[in-house]
């Protein structure tokens, strides 16, 4: 007989980080998409929409430096929180906006403002497993590469660019490594199983309100330098990242990493509307 669900409620805010002067995609936060019907709108603003739809969120901002992205942020109806441009990485922004907060929070999550195709339930996930198990303290999704995502990270891998995030995790769900090259290694008589133990992760992370606060002050890793993940400064420092595998959703969860990926996406909006 199945045990009821006990999870206990768990007060959790949105935080979106957006910064103008990224090195891999400037004004990212402010490129232009067109989705269903044509309508075209910034990035922030589709990103916004994906993260108002997460159930069990109290509020939902846009962590910024920037004057611009502070301007769509509020053209979308979304609360700004000013935050320093020395921020590194969005995961320091979060706890940068942290004092700015309109109420108190649990848990905040890093919805990275490029996951504009982050399905709620994939939040949704992150929340229950940090209230079903309290030794969590950070937490962050992924899904089975299918045989078209296999392919699409390594064709980026072999054009040299900068694409997806793939992770390798162990028995007890505890991230082992990040990387944006494809692991683990793929024999080529083997891509396009369904089955291989390739895990695509989903830019989300939820934290307990002690480790955001806390990492800031852990020391900036080599691999988190040479992989340009922030997650990586977790690892490197010995503090365990969990690993929560979601459903597939049923379409491409690919980020906008580089201008290219804008048609990609595009077409993933439209089929996904039409669906």
């Amino acid at each position: 007989m199945a045990m009821p669900d006990r999870a206990a409620p768990l007060r959790a805010a949105i935080i979106i980080p957006a910064r103008y002067a990224s090195t891999r995609y400037p004004a990212k936060p402010l490129a232009i998409l067109r989705g269903p019907g044509q309508t075209a709108k910034p990035l922030l603003a589709w990103t916004l929409d994906a993260a108002r739809a997460v159930r069990g969120a109290s509020a939902v901002y846009v962590a910024t430096d920037h004057p611009l992205i502070a301007d769509a942020a509020t053209a979308a109806g979304a609360p700004v929180l000013m935050t320093p441009a020395a921020c590194a990485n969005g995961t320091e922004r979060c706890a940068a906006a942290l004092s700015g907060l309109a109420e108190t929070a649990d848990i905040i999550i890093n919805f990275q403002g490029d996951a504009l195709l982050t399905p709620p339930f994939v939040v949704e996930a992150l929340i229950k497993a940090m209230a079903n198990d309290p030794a969590i303290q950070v937490a962050t999704p992924v899904v089975r590469a299918s045989p078209a995502v296999q392919r699409r990270l390594i064709e980026d891998q072999r054009a040299g660019r900068v694409g997806g995030t793939t992770v390798t995790f162990g028995q007890h769900q505890d991230a082992l490594y990040f990387s944006k090259s494809v692991i683990p290694h793929l024999p080529p008589a083997r891509i396009g199983d369904p089955a291989l133990p390739l895990f695509f992760h989903i830019g989300v992370y939820a934290y307990r309100v002690a480790a955001l606060q806390g990492y800031a002050e852990l020391p900036v890793g080599t691999l988190e330098l040479l992989e340009g993940l922030e997650q990586l400064r977790f690892l490197e420092s010995g503090k365990p990242v969990r690993i929560v595998e979601v459903r597939d959703p049923g379409h491409d969860l690919w980020e906008l990493n580089n201008p290219e990926d804008i048609p990609f996406i595009e077409a993933i909006l439209a089929d996904r509307d039409a669906a």
